[in-house]
């Protein structure tokens, strides 16, 4: 072998035995007094593990409703006084018509209009008279007693109560009777059968006053005529029961009911 190879393969050999010692050599041990060679070598951390949320805290229990006091209880009211005992000789009096507004007067006195009541009367016999505009007015005699009284009146009815003493005459001679109205009709009385006679008061064919002559003049219709005068001589009775019995007449052809006979 060529001496230059040899020395050039031995050297290489050297070279790499060097460089391998080289890298492979130990560090040299740190003195125990080093720091660094104390401490710990730094770690990483640990990952970051997520708290668990903590479980919501229960909300507290509603607080019970407070129970209200009890009202205390209001006391009894007082018992109010016993009535006063009513008067027993106390007389109330109480008096209505079909027409309102109606003036009362008892005794000739105003006491108000209807529908009234009043105490201010006494017990005993009394004269109510009631009246209104457009209506005959009306007259009742009444007793009064302790307690209540009701008076009631129509003014609308047809009253009608007229009497009068009469001579019929005749063409022979004459007979005395009487005649007598009321709302259900006209009647004369007399002790001759021939001449009484009773009829409605809307069944005339004549029912006239001669003043001047004294004579009240009545036909029937379909009958005969009578021809009425006053035992005195005087006419005054006789105008007078005419113009009672012509006011009703002339109402119930208007069509107001007849009052009931008392």
């Amino acid at each position: 072998m060529d001496t230059r190879v040899l020395i050039r393969f031995v050297a290489g050999l050297a070279i790499a035995g060097a460089v391998t010692a080289s890298c492979s050599s130990p560090e040299p041990a740190k003195s125990v007094d080093d720091p660094a060679a104390v401490a710990p070598k730094p770690t990483a951390p640990p990952p970051a593990v997520a708290p668990k949320p903590e479980p919501k805290p229960e909300p507290p229990p509603a607080p019970e409703p407070r129970r209200r006091a009890a009202a205390p209880k209001p006391e009894p009211a007082p018992a109010p006084p016993p009535a006063p005992a009513p008067d027993p000789d106390l007389v109330t009096l109480r008096v209505d018509s079909d027409v309102p507004d109606a003036q009362v007067f008892v005794d000739r006195t105003f006491v108000g209009k209807t529908p009234l009541t009043t105490t201010e009367v006494k017990a005993g016999a009394h004269k109510i008279n009631i009246s209104a505009p457009g209506f005959e007015g009306v007259a009742r005699d009444v007793t009064l007693n302790p307690g209540a009284n009701d008076v009631t009146i129509k003014l609308r009815e047809v009253r009608l109560d007229a009497r009068i003493d009469v001579i019929h005459k005749h063409r022979m001679g004459s007979c005395k009777g009487r005649l007598v109205a009321t709302p259900q009709g006209l009647r004369y009385e007399t002790t001759d059968k021939d001449d009484a006679f009773r009829s409605g008061l809307l069944e005339f064919e004549t029912f006239e006053i001669d003043y001047l002559d004294k004579n009240l003049k009545i036909k029937l219709k379909g009958g005969k005529q009578f021809n009425f005068t006053d035992p005195d001589g005087k006419a005054d009775n006789l105008f007078v029961f005419h113009r009672d019995v012509e006011k009703a007449r002339d109402r119930l052809k208007k069509g107001d009911t007849p009052a009931s006979q008392e």
